[in-house]
């Protein structure tokens, strides 16, 4: 280069030589020269592999490819290894940790001396993680997950994991499936490492990733065992190096115009609601707020075009055939903003002038889409004044207007111990109410808002009926399930007033919400209302209470969320003795 830049990892091996020397001497002790890293950019690969998670199992294969492109490209990859979180085993819910994960992420970069990093994710909550690191350290960096799982099929029928796993658990619990069935089903379900095959969440957050520009165009949908993912692995490696000596930051690709691109790629995909709170929490490291009102405002001009579980019937390996990623931004291109730059060091425009879908019945014409607008909407009312969430795309038309009355559960345990009751009052206008699930409550904002359908119900033929709570659900879930209640029940919010019998109001059209109980009513059970006892006392549990924001607000920490422009900027350590 003409004017190579300087690089950030000199401080250490190229500074004061008392200190240089206990640097270089420490990469020595590695099998390194000086020749193999003096003047070259050190990249970081932080890897999110574990084997307490099977949606990331082929991430160490993954990271060697991003090494070979790192050296091939004259850079020095080190790998560090960063929690993962895996929905599987997690409890109570992986979203618990993924503000843990991001500090992890963002101080291994603060304090080691990296230019720029490679962030390899694949489960839920290690991409929006990652990315609220990057945004917040700002060194250059590119995301690659490890794609999406294998089809598994059962007596000649594909599986999508997740959305069958709700499917078919009802069917169990109906009696209309066998245990021996149920097993079958379940070797079929567990088919191989990677991503839910379905548009879950994990699928929704790395779609998300390309479409703000962090990840290399047609890259999020490769499935895990496709040898392109280690091609792509290979080709991001490559291109951290360029990124370091270009000096191309998350602050110039992470700006308020990509975050509308991303909210337009949920929308298109008919994606999971939990992106919702990680793109807010994304956005607030850099400063930016987005309100729940403008996911509304631009789901009303966004076509639906994406035809996948559980919104429709498709798995990922039809997504990434059909065009993946970049022929979804193709169609919806007139409502982008086509000059936002990405990791390419293109423009978003740029990438996808020649991308287009390949099948029409996997990813729609925006002039014949599967929904005209409106795949996700955002409920006020007094029962949700700082917002609440419904995914239209995957709920039930006739449910769109209703009003019943609550069944009230006021933890998940107490909803555990009575769904199944034959005693349980309900029936099919009933509102299935769960209380004290969210943020605080638990603590972690798990996916417990899908509140299964009763068992009475089911084997008299209902699917669905309508249920909200303070808490999340899997992205891979459907029916009409009303989330992410702010406040939430145990921050004081409305919902914890709530009581057996009462009516509760939902319009989506008119973006409702309603308790319909009279004031007085309301501010005598307030009166009596006491904040639910927590067993956390001490540790990251304690700390998430004292300081997670409600979920209109990203679930973030308050103290990791700038309050100003000035204060997103990344404090360098001193470089001295340690």
């Amino acid at each position: 280069m003409s004017n190579p830049i300087k690089l950030r990892s000199s401080q250490w091996f190229s500074g004061r030589e008392e200190l240089a020397f206990q640097n270089r001497s420490a990469l020595r002790s590695m099998g390194l020269n000086p020749d193999d890293f003096l003047g070259k950019p050190v990249i970081g690969i932080a890897n999110s592999f574990s084997e307490l998670n099977n949606c990331n199992g082929n991430l160490r294969d993954v990271a060697e490819a991003i090494k070979r492109g790192v050296l091939m490209e004259g850079g020095l990859p080190l790998e560090f290894p960063t929690i993962s979180l895996g929905e599987e085993f997690m409890k109570p819910s992986a979203m618990l940790y993924r503000n843990l994960m991001a500090m992890d992420v963002e101080e291994t970069l603060r304090a080691n001396p990296i230019d720029g990093v490679v962030l390899v994710c694949n489960c839920d909550k290690t991409t929006p993680a990652q990315l609220m690191a990057a945004a917040s350290a700002d060194l250059p960096a590119i995301q690659i997950n490890g794609g999406p799982r294998a089809i598994g099929r059962w007596r000649g029928t594909s599986v999508g994991s997740g959305t069958d796993l709700w499917k078919y658990s009802d069917e169990l619990r109906a009696g209309r499936l066998s245990l021996d069935e149920w097993h079958e089903i379940e070797a079929a379900y567990g088919c191989g490492v990677g991503a839910c095959n379905t548009m879950g969440t994990a699928s929704t957050m790395t779609s998300l990733s390309e479409a703000l520009g962090m990840m290399l165009p047609g890259t999020a949908s490769i499935p895990a065992t496709d040898s392109r993912r280690l091609q792509a692995a290979t080709a991001t490696g490559r291109r951290i190096v360029q990124l370091v000596r270009e000096d191309l930051r998350p602050s110039q690709i992470m700006t308020a115009d990509a975050f509308d691109n991303a909210i337009r790629t949920l929308l298109a995909l008919g994606g999971s609601t939990n992106a919702i709170v990680h793109l807010i929490a994304m956005a607030g490291r850099r400063g930016i707020k987005i309100p729940l009102s403008r996911f509304d405002e631009l789901s009303r001009t966004t076509p639906f075009l994406v035809n996948l579980m559980p919104s429709g019937r498709h798995l990922m390996d039809a997504f990434d055939t059909a065009g993946g990623v970049p022929a979804v931004l193709a169609e919806i291109r007139s409502l982008l903003h086509l000059q936002s730059v990405t990791v390419t060091g293109r423009t978003l425009g740029e990438n996808i002038a020649r991308a287009r879908s390949f099948d029409r019945d996997v990813i729609a014409h925006q002039d014949q889409p599967l929904l005209a607008g409106g795949a996700l909407a955002i409920l006020t009312g007094n029962l949700a004044p700082l917002g609440a969430v419904i995914k239209v795309a995957a709920a039930s038309p006739k449910l769109m207007q209703h009003v019943g009355r609550a069944v009230v559960f006021r933890n998940y345990e107490e909803m555990l111990a009575r769904i199944d009751s034959p005693d349980l009052p309900v029936d099919p206008s009933s509102v299935l109410v769960l209380q004290n699930a969210g943020p605080k409550g638990v603590p972690g904002f798990p996916e417990w808002g899908s509140i299964p359908v009763p068992k009475k119900l089911l084997q008299e033929g209902i699917t669905d009926l309508v249920r909200i709570s303070d808490s999340r659900m899997s992205g891979t879930a459907f029916g009409t399930v009303v989330l992410h209640i702010a406040p939430e029940a145990a921050a004081g919010g409305l919902l914890g007033l709530v009581e057996e019998g009462d009516l509760i109001e939902l319009n989506v059209a008119s973006r409702r919400l309603q308790l319909q109980v009279d004031e007085a009513t309301l501010s005598r059970r307030k009166q009596a209302w006491q904040s639910p006892a927590t067993r956390h006392l001490r540790g990251y549990p304690k700390l998430y209470i004292d300081h997670v924001l409600q979920a209109d607000e990203g679930c973030d920490f308050d103290f990791l969320r700038p309050d100003s422009i000035a204060a997103v900027d990344f404090v360098e350590p001193l470089v001295g003795r340690s």
